[in-house]
């Protein structure tokens, strides 16, 4: 009973996707489709374990879904029917209807999958009602799952799912893939959702794990996913690309206890050298598509950097300052200003690099500084190269109090006890 139930988990996870995106299709609203596609789901539940798992258990979850998509769409036709005129011609229209949607359900295609990401991912959702309904529609987990994963009441991300769907049905969302401007447009808030999904995987921003592998994963799942519905856009390309070669770190970024490795320390032999290689194939084809010189592109370059230097000695911290040049001309946020004087700080010295930094400060302001614990973080990195020990200290201990990550403040920790012994050069820096 036990395994059937987990197998029936597993199918979920992969089938979920395809049966919520073709049930959609039809009765053009996700959360019915949702609710349609998880009937189905209870009654594979209800009968696998007594009469054993389908063959093809994902056919076996179409067609019941497909069942209850149906009854659904005639108890609407029921609804809005004079009761005078159901008898004969509505029997006659429901037969219709059926033989109809049998008919157009069995035509699940991928464009469904794409047109039900561009739905979940629609600008007219808050950032984070996108990065929720993803995780929820295309990702297959649980509001549970999901309210783990960002570390909030699993209540609060059951009513952020619940008005993102409601957002949608009454704003008419139409369930389409757009296409020409209004594609770009969207391609930019699809890529966004699932940038940011990898992000908070890759380092978590509180709690007490350095990285939440799922979350990663899903993001690389989605990234791979849109690469092959929209095999033309370059955007897409560097995005998977930029999260392959980060990923390909993971193994190397966590110790023994769990703890966090910075690069400059990483265990190079535990990188996932296949998935470099799959990373660099990506960002060769983002470059071909013309995209070389785009946001995605360019962060891709920078990790490319990294995976190429076979010891953290032998980086290319030149090529990776010009590479942030260009990423800030594009796009002048304090965060890339931020890495490009970490670049800066290794590739001329920390002095350049402190220079750097406080003209990220200022492009930050002072609101963004309070709140972000890498301004000081690396401040005191900056500051401990150049012998200014007790100002390094103090930078240190702003930042400990700033960060919410276990891990992360561990680290920190540690930086300020080596502080205790100003003849150790072996510091810590990197992000």
């Amino acid at each position: 009973m036990r395994d059937v139930t987990k197998t029936i988990e597993a199918v979920w996870r992969i089938e979920s996707t395809r049966l919520i995106a073709a049930i959609a299709r039809v009765t053009r609203d996700v959360g019915v489709a949702e609710e349609l596609a998880q009937d189905a789901f209870v009654i594979a539940l209800e009968l696998w374990p007594d009469e054993g798992v389908p063959e093809n258990p994902g056919a076996w979850l179409m067609k019941a879904a497909k069942r209850r998509a149906i009854d659904w769409l005639r108890r609407g036709r029921m609804i809005v029917q004079k009761h005078g005129e159901i008898a004969r011609e509505l029997e006659w229209q429901q037969q219709r209807l059926g033989d109809a949607l049998e008919q157009s359900l069995d035509q699940v295609i991928d464009d469904d999958v794409l047109r039900l990401m561009f739905t979940a991912c629609h600008p007219v959702l808050p950032v984070e009602g996108r990065i929720a309904l993803t995780l929820r529609l295309l990702g297959g987990l649980t509001t549970t799952e999901i309210a783990r994963a960002w570390l909030v009441p699993e209540k609060t991300m059951g009513q952020r799912i619940f008005r993102a769907k409601k957002k949608l049905s009454e704003a008419s969302i139409p369930f389409e893939t757009p296409s020409g401007d209004e594609l770009r447009r969207r391609v930019e808030s699809v890529l966004l959702v699932v940038y940011l999904i990898f992000n908070e995987g890759y380092a978590a921003t509180s709690g007490e794990e350095w990285m939440r592998a799922a979350l990663s994963d899903e993001a690389l799942r989605l990234g791979r996913m849109l690469a092959q519905l929209l095999p033309d856009e370059s955007e897409v390309h560097a995005l998977l690309a930029l999260m392959e070669l980060q990923a390909s770190r993971t193994a190397a970024r966590r110790g023994k206890e769990g703890e966090a490795v910075l690069l400059p320390h990483q265990n190079r032999s535990l990188w996932d050298y296949m998935q470099i290689q799959r990373g660099m194939s990506a960002l060769e084809r983002a470059q071909r598509l013309g995209g070389g010189a785009k946001p995605y592109a360019l962060q891709a370059a920078i990790a490319a950097c990294h995976m190429r230097a076979r010891t953290a000695e032998e980086t290319d911290w030149g090529r990776i300052v010009l590479l942030y040049d260009a990423l800030l001309q594009l796009n002048p946020s304090p965060i890339v200003a931020l890495n490009r004087a970490v670049a800066v700080g290794m590739a001329q010295g920390p002095a350049a690099g402190l220079d750097a930094l406080d003209a990220a400060a200022t492009l930050a302001g002072d609101s963004a500084r309070a709140g972000y614990h890498l301004f000081p973080s690396v401040r005191g990195d900056l500051l401990m190269k150049m012998g200014r020990l007790s100002e390094a200290r103090e930078e240190i201990q702003r930042a400990i109090a700033m960060t919410r990550n276990l891990r992360e403040r561990e680290l920190l920790e540690n930086r300020l006890k080596q502080l205790e012994n100003p003849d150790n050069k072996n510091f810590p820096g990197g992000l």
